[in-house]
This record gives structure tokens, sequence and C-alpha cells, in this order.
């Protein structure tokens, strides 16, 4: 008998700790240990794309926060670019030549925003999808982020 993960949560922090247990916990649901994105017994899950949700944010980006790893198909990305369109949410998309440079660009443009006071972020809920370079049609990995903003 297979079965599949629906989501992953774990409490953690942007310390080099808490970015430590992130990466490995990235690394299982990859590798297909944790089946969220591979079932049980190995097979991928055609469709599905992983999203990274922050949530429970004890105070800002410098306190401690859930990430839950959850799949989604296509109309997740239309209802977010809905709601980014309703002004809920500000979209980032960045590229570069692995997801974590394409991650840290967008992280550090949200930020910098944020410090400028160009946005105003709830601090409720934010959603992130990076995609390998070999996934996209341009050959970039990208980050897309959907920032809760008041």
């Amino acid at each position: 008998m297979s079965y599949i993960l629906n989501s992953i949560t774990l409490r953690t922090d942007n310390s080099e700790g808490g970015m430590a247990k992130l990466n490995e916990v990235w690394r299982d649901i990859v590798s297909g240990k944790l089946p969220l994105m591979h079932d049980s017994d190995g097979q991928f899950l055609q469709g599905l794309s992983p999203i990274s949700r922050y949530s429970n944010y004890e105070s800002d980006e410098n306190g401690a926060y859930d990430l839950t790893i959850f799949t989604a198909t296509a109309d997740f990305f239309a209802r977010m670019e809905q709601k980014a369109a309703a002004g809920a949410f500000k979209k980032y998309d960045f590229d570069g030549a692995d997801i974590a440079e394409a991650a840290n660009q967008a992280w550090a443009q949200v930020w910098s925003d944020k410090a400028a006071g160009t946005i105003f972020r709830t601090f409720t809920e934010d959603f992130e999808s990076t995609v390998p370079g070999e996934y996209t049609k341009d050959g970039q990995a990208h980050c897309y982020l959907y920032i809760a903003i008041k």
C-alpha cells in the first residue's frame, strides 16, 4: 500500500540553523524520502508543484514562523494571480542560474521593499514556488513569491 503526504509543517526562522532545517526537509522531499512529490513507493506525481506557505509569524521576518510545504495544481497559481490583481498580495518573480539564487534575489527584494516602505506586509501568510531550470522553457530557475500586503 502506498501513501502520499498532503503537507509538511515545521517551525523555523531565518537563522543559519533554521535554514539548515529547511534545506534538510527539502532534500527529503526532492529525494522522495518524504512522499510529498512522490508516493511512498517512489513514483513521481505528475502535474503537482511544491509550494511553501509561510504563516503563524511570531513577529516579522526576524522571528519564528511556520513553513508548510504542500503540492498544488495550476489552479492554485490562477487563484494567486487573482488575489495579486485584487491587491491582497504582491507578486515577485525572479530568475537565476539555480533556485537558491532566484529565491535569494526574490527575498532580498521583498526585504528591500519593506525597508523602503514601498510594501506593507501583513505577516499573515506568504507563498513561494521555486522551479529548477530543467523544468522551465528558458532554462533559468524561477522563484515566484506572493507576499500578503495591506
